[in-house]
């Protein structure tokens, strides 16, 4: 099940975002005295991480994560952890940090310890993005991790693409769907008809299979441009 939210400009979206995103963290810490929140990296978030990165949150009781992470430097330009670290990080003073890749150990090494020894759980809210293959986090319908990637109850998978750069971590789409609050930014025609289409019957991507997963709920935040 989705639920849309349409905004004229990405600005709008992204303010929208920031102060949903903050009241859903604010919610969790009435019921928890800790609360995950897992962000999505690529040029989309910019604007609403710093939106968020202003808000009166409680970030000395949060715990920051990615989606998913590119299996390169953290200085690199195609690392969703600078992204997180020029934008978000900044200005949370007291959060904690959870990156995904770690360049000093082999990437299947990794993601073994993090499955092994993660205790933070799933996000209690997790933002994701959506690219127009309908891939949504690192979970690519044509890298050759896919069925493991989809039908796994580990958290954590490693997918190599095979028409996308790099090898990357992500969080599994069972993992996923068991997140408390899923939201999708998106914009574009594009991607909407993308979406709409994943909606009305399922398909093999990995958007659609989370749609279609019994229980999920997704809040899309849309804008025109």
């Amino acid at each position: 099940m989705i639920h849309w939210r349409i905004f004229p400009t990405r600005e709008a979206q992204a303010l929208a975002l920031a102060n949903a995103v903050a009241a859903r963290l604010d919610e969790a810490l009435t019921i928890r005295p800790r609360a995950l929140l897992a962000v999505s990296g690529g040029t989309s978030p910019k604007a609403f991480l710093a939106q968020l990165a202003q808000l009166p949150v409680a970030w000395r009781d949060i715990a920051i994560t990615l989606v998913d992470d590119r299996w390169v430097p953290p200085t690199h330009a195609d690392s969703n952890a600078r992204l997180v670290a020029e934008t978000l990080l900044p200005g949370v003073t007291g959060a904690q940090w959870l990156p995904l890749v770690d360049m000093a150990t082999d990437a299947a090494l990794q993601v073994q310890t993090l499955n092994d020894t993660w205790t933070h759980g799933v996000p209690q809210v997790c933002v994701l993005g959506m690219g127009e293959d309908g891939h949504t986090a690192s979970l690519f319908a044509d890298a050759p991790q896919w069925h493991d990637a989809i039908t796994t109850h580990r958290k954590f998978v490693l997918v190599q693409p095979q028409h996308a750069p790099h090898l990357r971590v992500s969080w599994s789409l069972t993992a996923l769907a068991a997140c408390e609050c899923l939201i999708l930014q998106i914009q574009g025609a594009a991607k909407r008809e993308v979406l709409e289409a994943a909606q009305t019957e399922e398909q093999d991507n990995a958007i659609s299979r989370l749609i279609h997963r019994e229980g999920v709920k997704i809040d899309v935040f849309w804008s025109e441009e």
